[in-house]
């Protein structure tokens, strides 16, 4: 089965990132969907952003949704989009203080609202933002992001984890896959899906391993996995 091909934060080196028209071009391309990130305005507004602060310095806790610009759009907008286009969408949530806030739960009531829960999984590197997804909507799925390897090996702290979480996916960054975090996977049954690979020749060693997912920031670099799957069966 050829894995799930993801823009990351859409398109961004043709486009602005975590907008509406780089979310747009990666479908367009080819992609299945789009990973991105979701922040909170001091309004309360939900928005898709990576860094807390716009590029002009402007943090976005302290805005206002009037204060807005155009291209940076709100979660509600994402969402009537990828219900519209039927793209796969990974939301991951940024971790902004020591305990979740309100984004958790507004995130997963908003995609329910948009009729979404088959069409995305909710990602974080944090244990308790997942663990409040799980506990106010068990149904929408949940990967765990992980970057760098743990005290005694990329996986040995993980199945806990996971378990706890009931978490469907681990999203590790591609450098810490090999046999061995695919066979514990396996083990285990998650699906794994890994960031942010941009090199031909790693989409082809990902595929070869069987990843599920691969998010990228080039289309034209994770569509090479069409051709990569077709070499392994």
């Amino acid at each position: 089965m050829t894995p799930l091909l993801l823009g990351h934060r859409g398109t961004p080196r043709l486009h602005r990132e975590n907008t509406l028209t780089g979310f747009q071009a990666a479908l367009d391309a080819g992609l299945d969907g789009i990973e991105l990130d979701v922040r909170r305005l001091n309004d309360g507004t939900l928005v898709i952003h990576h860094d807390a602060a716009l590029q002009d310095g402007r943090q976005l806790p302290q805005m206002q949704s009037a204060e807005l610009p155009a291209d940076v759009p709100t979660l509600a907008a994402t969402l009537a989009w990828a219900a519209d286009t039927g793209a796969y969408v990974n939301i991951e949530i940024k971790v902004e203080a020591t305990r979740p806030d309100d984004r958790v739960h507004r995130t997963l009531d908003a995609v329910l609202a948009y009729g979404l829960r088959e069409r995305v999984i909710i990602s974080s590197f944090s244990p308790l933002v997942l663990a409040a997804a799980l506990n106010h909507s068990p149904s929408i799925e949940r990967g765990l992001l992980i970057h760098r390897a743990y005290r005694f090996g990329p996986l040995d702290a993980v199945p806990v984890v996971m378990r706890r979480l009931k978490a469907a996916a681990l999203h590790p960054m591609f450098p810490l896959i090999d046999e061995r975090l695919m066979t514990q996977a396996r083990a285990h049954g998650w699906r794994v899906n890994t960031w942010t690979v941009n090199d031909p020749a790693e989409v082809a060693r990902l595929v070869a391993l069987g990843v599920d997912g691969l998010i990228g920031d080039l289309p034209e670099v994770l569509l090479t996995a069409l051709s990569a799957k077709q070499m392994t069966v």
